[in-house]
């Protein structure tokens, strides 16, 4: 069992990546944003983070170069709308492990972070 921080601005879409989550059996915890994300990740111990890109206050390159300044190499997804190629690309500049793009589908996604925890 992972303990994940799951980042997005969207409240259905949080639900959703709590549901599959917990059915993979991992420990989650829920940001809002990417400023609520800086604030959970610094108080927590987290095994993964999972973040959309597109969020107001924060987002998520934001949160992605936050994490990678405090030292931690800690894996990071993304779960994003976002497919361009350069989007991609300023992910992995940013320090992104992988990228998925929404809508996912749950068995996908646990095989992914599976992989990724490996």
């Amino acid at each position: 069992m992972a303990k994940i921080l799951a980042v997005d601005d969207s409240e259905p879409m949080r639900q959703i990546v709590e549901q599959t989550l917990l059915s993979g059996g991992h420990e989650i915890t829920l940001a809002c944003d990417g400023k609520d994300g800086l604030n959970k990740f610094s108080t927590g111990n987290f095994d993964l983070v999972v973040t959309d890109i597109n969020m107001p206050i924060v987002d998520g390159f934001g949160l992605i170069k936050s994490i990678r300044q405090t030292g931690s190499e800690i894996p990071i997804l993304a779960l994003t709308t976002e497919y361009e190629n350069h989007k991609r690309e300023s992910g992995h500049e940013a320090g992104v492990d992988g990228w998925i793009v929404k809508p996912f589908k749950p068995a996908q996604f646990l095989a992914i972070i599976k992989q990724i925890l490996e």
